[in-house]
């Protein structure tokens, strides 16, 4: 996983995480394989900022039934990326 476009796989945009953006706080789904280290450099070189504390969180996928089918949701994981004060926002959240 050297590319670091491989490790963020998408932000995360709901209530919750739209509030927490005005703490410097950005929410992404990254790869379950990926650790903090990989995951602050990816985030560093995509977005040009500084990273100052991440937190993860690994998530299984729900058991869905259709019926007498039944399936199950992706497992996921999940980073809460806190900027540095020094650093600028990420300006793909900016227009949401």
């Amino acid at each position: 996983m050297t590319n670091p476009h491989d490790i963020i796989i998408r932000p995360v945009i709901t209530e919750t995480s739209m509030d927490a953006m005005a703490d410097k706080k950005y929410t992404f789904i990254v790869t379950k394989k990926a650790n903090k280290f990989e995951i602050r450099k990816a985030v560093e070189a995509v977005f040009g900022v500084e990273v100052d504390k991440i937190n993860t969180m690994n998530y299984t996928g729900k058991t869905k039934r259709m019926g007498r089918n039944i399936g199950k949701r992706a497992d996921f994981k999940k980073a809460v990326v806190k900027l540095t004060e020094a650093s600028k926002e990420i300006e793909f959240f900016e227009g949401v």
